[in-house]
C-alpha cells in the first residue's frame, strides 16, 4: 500500500515504525531534523512541508496514494490536511485529533473524513480497559470484547503455584490460553510442555471472566470500582468522564484553580479537589490511599511520579501513569508503578488498522510494538484451513471466533474456513500470516 504520513512527531513516528516495513511510505513535515531522523530509521521517502499546501501533497505523491495519515499535533492542520487529500486523490484519510472536539462531528458525518481518532479518547480507553483486569501490564479487547488479550508479569516473590509446571498441568483458568512466554528479551510460542518461571512475563487469550481469574492468580486484584485521577487537563477529564460512563466512582485532584472548577462543572458525579495531590497531610485526611485504583494524568512526568510513589507510600494498590515522554516507561516501572500508559502507542494503534486488507477486523500493538495482534478470517482457500493452529508459522493463534461462538484451541485443534483467528506475532511476519491465512 501506498502511505502518506503527514507529520513524524510522538504519533507519526509510532505510525511509520509500525508501517514502514510492509508499505511505501512517505512521510511529510516542516521539521527537517525530524525527516532526516526518520529517513535513517526507516525505509521511508521523505518530502519536507506543510500538508496544508496543495504543492507538497503533490510532491510527496499523494495522487497515487492509497491512504493519507495526518499525525500533527495540530488538528486544524490535519482536517485541512485530509480535505486537500481528497480533492487531489482518491485516497481514504485517517486524522489524527488531540482531544474529542471534533468526535461528534464526524460521527454524524459532518466531516469528510474516513476516521478520526481522538488522542485523548483512545488514552480514556487504555485506561478502562486496564481497570477491568487490575494487575496486568496489558489488556485489549477483541471480538466485542469476548476475547480479552492481557501482558502478566509472573512474580518473583512469593512465585505463583503454578510457576514451575508444564502449562499442561497447571490447571490455569479455563476458558483461556497462553500464548507467549517472554524471558531475557526472548518470546517463546507456549506450547503445553512450555514451563512458565517466576520472573516471565506471559500473554495470555482469554474470557473475560478467566482474565479477570489470571489478575487474581498473578496479582491477588479485583475489579476496580474507585479511581482517585491527578491531573484535570484535556486527558484527565476525558478519562474521567470515560470512567464515570462505566459506573466508576471518581475523585479528581487538580492544582490549577480555573481546571478544577472547569471539571466539577463538567464533571457530573465526581469529587473534585484543588489540590498538587503531593502533600501528605491532604492524602491521609481525604483517605486517598482507600481507592482501587490512581490514575495520574498530569502533563509533567516527574510530578506524576512522584504522586504515584507517594500514593503507594499510603495504600493505594494499582497505579497507572499516562505517559509525556514515553522513553520515561522504564523509570515509572522500576519505581513500582504498575501500568503505563503511551498515548502516541494508543493512537498510532488505531491509525495503522487503515493499512490491513478487508479481512483483518482488528489490530492492536503491545509490548512496546515489539507484538501485534490480528483478528483475521481464514480464507476458504487457505493453506492453513484443516491444519491445527500450532501450524501456523510466525504466530500463535490464542482464539477462534466460529459460528458467534469464541473458542480458546489448544494446539491440535484445527482452523476451520470462515474462522476469525486472533493471532499473536511480530510486526515483521504480519504480512506472512495475512497471506498464509
Amino acid at each position: 500500500m501506498r502511505v502518506v504520513v503527514v507529520g513524524v512527531g510522538e504519533v507519526g513516528h509510532t505510525v511509520v515504525k509500525s508501517l514502514a516495513e510492509t508499505h511505501e511510505c512517505t512521510v511529510i513535515d516542516i521539521d527537517q531534523a525530524r525527516l532526516e531522523a526518520v529517513s535513517h530509521a526507516y525505509d521511508v521517502r521523505v518530502t519536507h512541508g506543510s500538508g496544508t499546501r496543495r504543492e507538497t501533497l503533490l510532491e510527496a505523491g499523494v495522487a497515487d496514494a492509497d491512504l493519507v495519515l495526518a499525525c500533527t499535533s495540530r488538528d486544524e492542520v490535519n482536517l485541512v490536511t485530509a480535505m486537500l487529500a481528497r480533492r487531489l486523490s482518491s485516497a481514504r484519510t485517517v486524522v489524527r485529533a488531540t482531544g474529542t472536539d471534533y468526535l461528534a462531528a464526524w460521527r454524524a458525518g459532518d466531516l469528510d473524513v474516513d476516521l478520526l481518532v481522538s488522542k485523548a479518547f483512545e488514552t480514556a480507553n487504555a485506561v478502562a480497559r486496564a481497570l477491568h483486569v487490575p494487575g496486568a501490564r496489558h489488556v485489549d479487547f477483541f471480538a466485542g470484547g469476548e476475547v480479552v488479550v492481557l501482558g502478566v508479569d509472573v512474580p518473583e516473590a512469593p512465585p505463583p503455584w503454578f510457576a514451575g509446571r508444564p502449562l499442561r498441568d497447571a490447571g490455569l483458568p479455563a476458558a483461556s490460553r497462553v500464548v507467549a512466554v517472554v524471558r531475557d528479551g526472548n518470546w517463546i510460542r507456549a506450547t503445553e510442555r512450555e514451563v512458565v518461571r517466576p520472573g516471565d512475563w506471559i500473554i495470555v487469550m482469554a474470557s473475560l471472566p478467566a482474565a479477570r481469574a489470571w489478575s487474581r492468580l498473578v496479582t491477588g486484584a479485583e475489579p476496580v470500582d474507585d479511581v482517585v485521577l491527578f491531573g484535570a487537563g484535556r486527558v484527565g477529564t476525558v478519562i474521567a468522564r470515560v470512567l464515570l460512563d462505566r459506573g466508576i466512582d471518581v475523585r479528581v485532584i487538580e492544582p490549577d484553580t480555573a481546571r478544577a472548577r472547569a471539571a466539577a462543572d463538567l464533571l457530573d458525579g465526581a469529587r473534585v479537589f484543588r489540590a498538587t495531590g503531593l502533600d501528605p497531610e491532604f492524602l491521609r485526611r481525604e483517605r486517598i490511599g482507600t481507592a482501587g485504583a490512581a490514575v495520574f494524568a498530569g502533563e509533567d512526568d516527574s510530578r506524576n511520579l512522584h504522586a504515584a510513589v507517594l500514593t503507594k507510600i499510603h495504600g493505594v494498590g494499582l497505579t497507572l501513569t499516562v505517559l509525556d515522554d514515553p522513553g520515561a516507561a522504564e523509570v515509572f516501572e522500576a519505581a513500582g508503578v504498575d501500568v503505563t500508559i503511551d498515548p502516541g502507542d494508543e493512537t498510532a494503534e488505531k491509525m495503522a488498522r487503515f493499512t490491513f486488507g478487508e479481512r483483518t477486523h482488528q489490530v492492536a500493538m503491545l509490548g512496546e510494538d515489539r507484538f501485534e495482534v490480528l483478528d483475521i478470517s481464514v480464507r476458504p482457500r487457505s493453506r492453513l484451513a484443516h491444519r491445527p493452529v500450532d501450524a501456523l508459522p510466525g504466530g500463535c493463534v490464542g482464539a477462534i471466533v466460529r459460528d458467534g461462538r469464541v473458542v480458546f484451541p489448544r494446539g491440535t485443534d484445527v482452523l476451520l474456513p470462515g474462522d476469525r483467528a486472533i493471532v499473536l506475532t511480530e510486526p515483521g511476519q504480519v504480512a506472512e500470516i495475512e497471506r498464509a491465512l
